[in-house]
């Protein structure tokens, strides 16, 4: 059957169909973009994590390298100090003596600032390893986290890659009835708004897509399925598919009852 062939009402029933199919679609999309997300994510965070530990470590190896250096220069000022003693001992006048003296005092003084940064190195790299145990911590518990992502997202791929070829089958299927001018509509309404809808119902004298009130008179003539009708104010094609007619149906089929009650207790003067 060529588009051009069928009703208006057809046409119209054939958008909803369409909108409903790729609403489960979105649906799907939906949840499956929102874990992928996160596993990128996740993985972003353990790059961090890795950088951080790789540069504390860098950080540990450059004082350890600091408090042996100074471990090394103490040593020599010891066995300086020694060999200075001896000499001292043996000196055959009162300059040399205070040469020596002089030197020995350096020596000490070099000493004691070897141990000060020896101390400052070792407290130092004390809070380095706490935090490098929080960071390995923290690593441990993101790849324990994403590792259960990652499960997750490949279950629902699992799951849904089925059911979204046959969506994706069905859309393609519903939109032979459609013709190509109202599919180009469809599809730029569709693409202007995040929740993708472009077919909408009225609900409550309100449009389904922006909830702006709707005309009595326009509704009529949504109802009549005659002509495409628009919302005047997000411009959404509105349909009254015969799903909804037979809902309204009932619901007019359940007031009956309620309205007879009313006008026989109005009746009694009750």
């Amino acid at each position: 059957m060529k588009k051009l062939d069928i009703s208006i009402e057809e046409k119209l029933e054939a958008l909803f169909q369409l909108q409903s199919i790729d609403s489960q679609i979105d649906k799907i999309n939906f949840i499956k973009g929102e874990l992928p997300l996160e596993v990128q994510e996740m993985n972003d965070s353990i790059i961090g994590l890795n950088t951080r530990i790789a540069n504390i470590k860098a950080e540990v190896d450059e004082v350890d390298g600091e408090i042996q250096n100074r471990s090394r220069i103490k040593e020599e000022s010891k066995n300086l100090i020694t060999k200075l003693e001896k000499q001292q001992s043996s000196v055959k006048n009162n300059r040399e003596f205070e040469s020596i003296s002089k030197e020995l005092e350096l020596a000490k003084l070099e000493i004691e600032l070897c141990d000060k940064k020896m101390r400052d190195g070792n407290e130092k790299k004390n809070g380095l390893t706490q935090r490098l145990d929080a960071a390995v911590n923290d690593l441990n518990l993101k790849n324990d986290e994403i590792a259960i992502k990652k499960k997750e997202l490949e279950q629902i791929e699992l799951e849904t890659d089925k059911e979204l070829d046959i969506l994706t089958a069905q859309s393609e299927s519903a939109k032979v009835n459609v013709e190509d001018r109202y599919l180009i509509a469809y599809d730029r309404i569709r693409n202007a708004y995040r929740n993708g809808l472009s077919v909408v119902t009225i609900d409550r004298d309100s449009c389904g897509g922006c909830f702006a009130k709707v005309p009595l008179q326009r509704q009529l003539e949504v109802k009549q399925r005659k002509k495409i009708i628009v919302c005047e104010n997000c411009g959404r094609i509105f349909v009254y598919p015969k799903s909804k007619e037979v809902e309204d149906m009932n619901k007019e089929v359940e007031e009956v009852p309620k309205v007879v009650r009313s006008r026989s207790k109005r009746v009694r003067g009750e």
